[in-house]
C-alpha cells in the first residue's frame, strides 16, 4: 500500500514558561497550528503536491503574528526587519531561497520564485527584492512586519545589551514558551499522494541581531532539505550551530549512507551531533514512507502533524 500523504509544521522551539500562560493563550497557539495543518492537509487530500502543501502552510504561518516570520517578525539592532526563507523539492532537488529582505510580503513565495524562475538557489537583499518585484510578487513597507510586542521585545533586549534568539520576552509574555529562550522559525514538510517530498522554512531571525546576519533557515542543507530518497526536513534553533552541523542534510545522509530509520537519524542529528556543539532547537521531518519525526532538545517546540484521512490534526507545544 502506498503511504498516506502527510504534513507536519513547526513554529519554533524553546524553554517552557507554563506559569506565564493562561489556558486561553495556550489554546490560541493550538488553534493556529491546527488551522494551518488543516489547510495543508486539504491541499494533499485534493491531490496537490507536497510543494504546494508546504507553501500554503508557510504562507499562513507567515501571516500569523504569534510566530516569528512575515507579519510579526522580530527586529534587528537597527530596529529594522530582515527576513529569510527557503524551499526545496525532493523530487528534483531543486531549491530556492532568499535572505535579508525587508519589503517582500511573503518571503516563502519569493524563495519559491527563485527556484522556479531563475538559475540560482539563493538571492539576498536588494537583488532578491528586485527579482521578486520584477515577477509581480506583493511588496510592502517594512512596517507591515512590525508589531508592538516585537518592538517592546527589541527594547528589552537593547536595555540588557544582549542579542537573543527569536524574541526577547518578559514575564508577562503571552506565549507558552519563554520568549527570551525561544528560537523562532516556522516550517513545513510534506509527503504527497504521488510519493514526492518537500520542505519549506521561513524566519524573521533574531531579536537585536546585527543587520546582515543570516541563519540556517535559507541555507540548503543546514535548516532546510528535501530528497525523495530519504526525507524532507525543516529546522528551528540556534542557527549558527545548525549551519556548522549541516543538520538538515546530516539527517538525510544518515538515512542514505548509514541505513538509519527516519526516527534514528533525526534523534541522532538533534540529540547527538547538534547537542555536542551546544546547539539547541529541533526539527520536523517526514520520509518517503510517511513516517514523521519531531525531535527537539529544548523543553518545548510548537509543532503538529496531520495525515490525509485524519479527522483532526495533532498539535503540541510542551514535551
Amino acid at each position: 500500500m502506498s503511504p498516506k500523504a502527510t504534513i507536519a509544521i513547526h513554529g519554533g522551539a524553546g524553554t517552557l514558561s507554563r506559569n506565564n500562560i493562561s489556558p486561553a493563550q495556550e489554546a490560541a497557539y493550538h488553534e493556529a497550528l491546527a488551522a494551518i495543518l488543516r489547510a495543508g492537509q486539504q491541499v494533499l487530500a485534493e491531490g496537490g503536491t507536497a510543494l504546494d502543501a508546504v507553501s500554503v502552510a508557510v504562507d499562513l504561518l507567515e501571516d500569523c503574528p504569534l510566530f516569528n516570520a512575515g507579519h510579526g517578525a522580530v527586529f534587528t539592532s537597527a530596529e529594522t526587519h530582515e527576513l529569510d526563507a527557503a524551499v526545496m523539492d525532493g523530487a528534483t532537488l531543486k531549491a530556492g531561497a532568499i535572505a535579508c529582505v525587508s519589503h517582500i510580503k511573503r518571503p516563502l513565495r519569493a524563495a519559491r520564485a527563485v527556484m522556479e524562475h531563475s538559475e540560482h538557489v539563493l538571492l539576498v537583499g536588494a537583488g532578491a527584492e528586485a527579482f521578486a518585484k520584477g515577477l509581480g510578487l506583493e511588496m510592502v513597507s517594512p512596517d507591515y512586519f512590525s508589531t508592538v510586542a516585537r518592538r517592546e521585545q527589541l527594547h528589552r533586549a537593547q536595555a540588557s545589551s544582549v542579542t537573543v534568539l527569536d524574541h526577547d520576552g518578559a514575564a508577562d509574555s503571552a506565549a507558552p514558551l519563554d520568549e527570551s529562550r525561544k528560537f523562532g522559525t516556522v516550517g513545513a514538510v510534506a509527503l504527497d499522494t504521488h510519493g514526492n517530498l518537500a520542505a519549506a522554512t521561513s524566519t524573521g531571525g533574531m531579536t537585536n541581531k546585527r543587520p546582515g546576519r543570516v541563519g540556517d533557515s535559507p541555507l540548503i542543507g543546514a535548516g532546510t532539505y528535501a530528497d525523495n530518497r530519504t526525507a524532507a526536513v525543516s529546522c528551528t534553533g540556534t542557527g549558527e550551530m545548525f549551519i556548522r552541523a549541516a543538520t538538515a542534510y546530516e539527517l538525510c545522509a544518515r538515512m542514505a549512507y548509514g541505513g538509519q530509520s527516519l526516527e534514528a537519524a533525526a534523534e541522532a542529528a538533534v540529540m547527538q551531533s547538534l547537542s555536542a556543539i551546544a546547539g539547541r532547537g529541533g526539527l520536523i521531518a517526514v520520509d518517503a514512507q510517511g513516517h514523521v519525526s519531531l525531535p527537539f532538545n529544548t523543553e518545548g517546540m510548537y509543532r503538529g502533524q496531520m495525515r490525509v484521512g485524519d479527522a483532526e490534526p495533532q498539535t503540541a507545544i510542551f514535551r
